[in-house]
């Protein structure tokens, strides 16, 4: 979840880097901390932070968002170093390229999307669905031992050269 503003670094103005900043990596700090409180009090809870494969991949005129999502999956390690012990798991899940409202445009443009389809071994958009089993494991217990890591749910993207 989040936002993007694509524009060059160069022509990124500071406001705009701050919104997506602020919307992408601020606000799961702020909530991830106000929930985590609570749990830690009942000494059990999981959070689940959405990631991106813009974790650990860059591509040009994403860079707040980019710089965000890095950033939260080190504050996903960061939770599970600090609240693991208050009985927490914290852990992220990094979704492909999905078919969202936010990304209508990016399956739209031709060139984009076959870009993406030849660069996924999946050779498909990921959907909502394709995101929801991994998060539905993350809550349950049957992940009660997985913590700080982030699951990338990709078609592949990320394994590949």
């Amino acid at each position: 979840a989040g936002i993007q503003h694509r524009v060059p670094l160069f022509d990124l103005d500071l406001a705009d880097w701050d919104r997506v900043i602020r919307t992408d990596l601020t606000s799961a700090f702020l909530v991830g901390r106000a929930a985590a409180r609570g749990m830690a009090e009942r000494g059990a809870g999981k959070i689940i932070n959405i990631c991106s494969v813009q974790t650990d991949l860059a591509r040009p005129s994403i860079g707040a968002y980019t710089a965000a999502k890095g950033g939260l999956r080190n504050l996903t390690r960061a939770m599970t170093a600090e609240w693991a012990g208050s009985g927490l798991q914290i852990n992220g899940i990094a979704p492909g390229y999905i078919h969202t409202e936010m990304t209508q445009n990016l399956v739209d443009d031709a060139e984009f999307n076959a870009w993406i389809l030849g660069r996924t071994p999946a050779r498909r958009w990921g959907t909502v669905d394709d995101v929801a089993g991994p998060v539905v494991w993350l809550a349950s217990a049957a992940s009660d031992f997985v913590n700080g890591q982030t699951i990338f749910v990709d078609g592949g993207m990320t394994v590949v050269v």
